[in-house]
């Protein structure tokens, strides 16, 4: 299975050989199952090395990736949330998916300054105005 491309969206697809598998063991429930058989999943992906990402997608996505990120661009998934080594599997390649498909949105359009409305400059300094005579009736009485 690890040599089926992964198709992320319309334009980006991953090639089999470009995802590396590891099974190791996996603490949790399971009984004597958990010692003897590797249900968790290590997916490796060298994603800076990846031809098939744009390198604005590349660096976007180490930045989501974080600490899963090596210092020689691969990056590390570790599924092992189910019991089976299958469902693990699948779970590390959906994941894998969602982190480049928040990668690969567009940005966001740039803030527009907005002034405030002549209503609300009025309305603010009419506030101000009334609090400070709040305040400076809470003062000692004049000797008037």
């Amino acid at each position: 299975m690890a040599s089926d491309p992964l198709v992320i969206n319309s334009r980006i697809t991953i090639a089999g050989w470009e995802l590396t598998e590891q099974f190791v063991l996996a603490g949790g429930p399971g009984g004597q199952n958990v010692n003897k058989v590797s249900t968790a999943v290590q997916l490796f992906f060298n994603l800076m090395g990846s031809p098939a990402l744009s390198d604005r997608v590349k660096a976007n996505a180490a930045q989501l990736a974080g600490r899963r990120l090596t210092k020689d661009g691969v990056l590390i998934i570790e599924a092992n949330r189910f019991r089976s080594q299958d469902r693990n599997r699948e779970d590390a390649r959906e994941r894998l998916k969602e982190l480049l498909l928040d990668a690969a949105k567009p940005p966001p359009p740039p803030r527009r300054k907005t002034k405030p409305t002549k209503g609300s400059i009025e309305r603010r300094l009419k506030e101000k105005s009334g609090r400070s005579e709040v305040k400076k009736m809470r003062g000692r009485p004049g000797g008037d």
